[in-house]
């Protein structure tokens, strides 16, 4: 059986899997390049995959004597990461939308929730708090019924979300089952992580009997 390979976090100095960790590379001008894709060459080093350890290791530029190289750590290396994590999130969303694996619109959302055939939910920045909460009842309601617990994002802005789905106003969606959507799920989750954030915790609670979506948003 094929072992996973474990990474140590030049940061915590504790081991991971590639999965959990972020690599980081040195460029031709010698500043500090992180390997998103885990495909650049040469000689890495590894920091666990969230903001605050980034920016630690760039702030005491741990990164000069894990990669033996005279290289600089920027100091905004821990937004260029969110940058590139939020880009690939949102281009993998674009691609599940190509593949029929996105669900627009609340209406459609709670469907997709309902039949627990929904990965994930993601809300725009701007939602609003009864749109959430619509969507939250259809989450609640699944669990209830024996059905998975569907987790929900608010990561992206309205505009953000509409140009990754070629659409306008985009304030609700669901990625669905399907390897498409499975990839695009593993971005947003990555992010999130990321960010220091979690999706918005366990349901709880008791289900609210009528409360069903509109496609308003």
């Amino acid at each position: 059986m094929k072992q996973t390979q474990e990474r140590t976090c030049i940061v915590t100095r504790r081991a991971g899997d590639a999965g959990s960790l972020l690599r980081f590379v040195a460029g031709p001008d010698m500043s500090v390049v992180p390997d998103l894709k885990r495909k650049l060459p040469g000689r890495g080093c590894w920091v666990t995959a969230d903001r605050a350890h980034v920016d630690q290791a760039a702030k005491k530029n741990l990164f000069r004597r894990a990669l033996k190289a005279e290289v600089q750590a920027a100091p905004e290396l821990g937004a260029n990461v969110d940058a590139l994590m939020a880009k690939s999130a949102l281009g993998a969303i674009g691609l599940a939308r190509k593949a029929g694996k996105i669900a627009l619109g609340s209406a459609k959302v709670d469907s997709a929730v309902r039949s627990g055939e929904a990965l994930l939910v993601l809300h725009a920045t701007e939602a609003s708090d009864d749109g959430i909460r619509k969507i939250a009842n259809a989450r609640r309601a699944t669990v209830h019924l024996g059905g998975p617990s569907i987790e929900a994002y608010k990561l992206f802005s309205e505009a953000e979300m509409s140009l990754a789905l070629g659409g306008t106003n985009v304030i609700h969606a669901a990625v669905l089952a399907g390897d498409a959507g499975q990839a695009a799920a593993k971005r947003v989750v990555a992010l999130e992580r990321f960010r220091g954030g979690f999706p918005d915790g366990p349901l709880t609670g008791a289900v609210v009997e009528g409360d069903t979506a509109e496609d308003t948003e």
